[in-house]
């Protein structure tokens, strides 16, 4: 009978059939290019699924709020950007050393034990929401105190109410995409996505939570139920979450300060309406990016755990320049819809003038948002998390947040130069990447 525990630290590592096509050293370069692109796609494209339409929800939710009032799109998004975002800054991140533990126990073939995971993470990240409860129940207060417009802030107290159940639904929903995306079986996230149109935020999530727990029944090697196992070996698994979960708050969390600091310029709320739409828009195409991340590092760890670092390069090479091709596709459709996209989102001129004047900065944020998570998998992949977690640190925050500040309190360039210097903030790093990665 198989131990019900495993080391954690254990690589991850696919059966040996998924190796057999590209074995031969004799294969050109072409064919092995063309392999990893498949074995690539088959990890990325659910992953890809997943996360779009995930957060296609919330740019659905934002295109209906739009067009009801430009204070209730102000208050939703600071809400989703400050509130939200931190919550599942800390869930998401938490919830990402579940990936490691699914693949390790998937690697070894001890099916039984990714059900237990699943159960544990669970604990892990319900334990943690709790603690974040009180923060949706004085949201004006909170608002106020960071200079937030009244009007505003009165606004959000309502809205946030509403995002508690929301933030406990996610739990379910980030912890069973990646049980599901472990085995390749996450493409049904559709059919509870495409009711969003019509149904409420929350509702989409339960059905989303719902079809989740009933595909369990397609699981019956990785899922035997409910167990006391759950409760046991916590204290490893919160080591882990807490570890990889810094870097991954680091990455979502720039987006909350931005927003924060754009709350406190004059018309706040034509300010914050338009970059809430730009960030959107930013972000839901980083969700593609966001995608490749999680086959970079599911396949630099399989590769490293064969030993064969230029195996790995070539994966590296290869999720880059698919990466980037499509943020370039999506950078030349922001290109051409410049000025028009906007009308999707709010019927306020002023915001959609706002929306227009932000566009470069958007199309730039768009190309460098499809390049530093796939660096960031291969961090992931090759176990550099805490050293890159020290590196955003000093590279990313040292530069971007004294800029931010800097021009925040001299006012000289408005949300504007906020973007810019928000954008500007990502290139040391993405630089720092490349050099980090040809010194495999």
């Amino acid at each position: 009978m198989e131990s019900d525990h495993h080391d954690i630290s254990e690589n991850l590592l696919k059966n040996k059939r998924y190796f057999e096509e590209c074995g031969d050293e004799e294969v050109k370069l072409g064919e092995k290019i063309w392999l990893e692109m498949k074995r690539v796609s088959v990890v990325a494209f659910p992953a890809i699924f997943t996360r779009f339409s995930t957060f296609g929800i919330s740019v659905i939710s934002q295109a209906f709020i739009g067009h009801i009032d430009p204070i209730d799109l102000a208050a939703y998004a600071l809400v989703q950007f400050v509130l939200l975002r931190f919550c599942n800054g800390v869930l998401l991140g938490m919830a990402s050393g579940l990936e490691t533990l699914l693949g390790q126990a998937f690697g070894a073939k001890q099916y039984h034990m990714m059900g237990i995971c699943l159960q544990r993470s669970w604990i892990v990240l319900s334990t943690t929401t709790t603690f974040f409860v009180p923060v949706f129940f004085f949201t004006t207060s909170i608002f106020k105190a960071l200079g937030q417009d009244e009007d505003i802030a009165q606004v959000a107290r309502t809205v946030s109410h509403w995002f508690i159940l929301v933030a406990y639904a996610y739990i379910v929903s980030f912890t069973c995409q990646m049980y599901l995306q472990a085995q390749c079986k996450n493409f049904f996230h559709f059919v509870p996505r495409s009711y969003h149109a019509g149904d409420s935020h929350f509702i989409v999530l339960a059905l989303d939570s719902e079809a989740q727990i009933w595909t369990f029944r397609g699981c019956r090697e990785t899922w035997t139920g409910f167990s006391f196992m759950a409760f046991k070996d916590l204290v490893p698994v919160i080591k882990l979450s807490l570890s990889a979960g810094a870097m991954v708050c680091l990455e979502v969390w720039y987006n909350s300060i931005l927003i924060l600091l754009t709350g406190n310029l004059q018309d706040a709320k034509i300010h914050i309406d338009a970059l809430s739409i730009c960030l959107n828009m930013s972000g839901w195409g980083m969700m593609i990016s966001l995608g490749f991340m999680v086959a970079t590092y599911m396949r630099v760890a399989n590769e490293l755990g064969r030993e064969s670092a230029k195996a790995a390069k070539l994966t590296i090479n290869v999720v880059l320049l698919s990466s980037f091709t499509i943020g370039l596709v999506i950078f030349l459709f922001l290109l051409f819809l410049r000025g028009r996209l906007a009308y999707l989102f709010a019927n306020s001129q002023e915001v959609v003038e706002a929306v227009d004047q932000l566009s470069p900065l958007l199309q730039v944020s768009v190309l460098l948002n499809n390049v530093q998570p796939v660096i960031s998998g291969v961090s992931i992949g090759a176990g550099w998390q805490s050293q890159w977690r020290l590196d955003w640190n000093a590279i990313w925050y040292a530069r971007t947040d004294n800029c931010v500040t800097y021009n925040h309190f001299q006012n000289r360039l408005g949300q504007t130069g906020n973007y810019c210097f928000i954008a500007y903030g990502r290139l040391p790093f993405n630089t720092y990447c490349f050099a980090k990665k040809y010194t495999f």
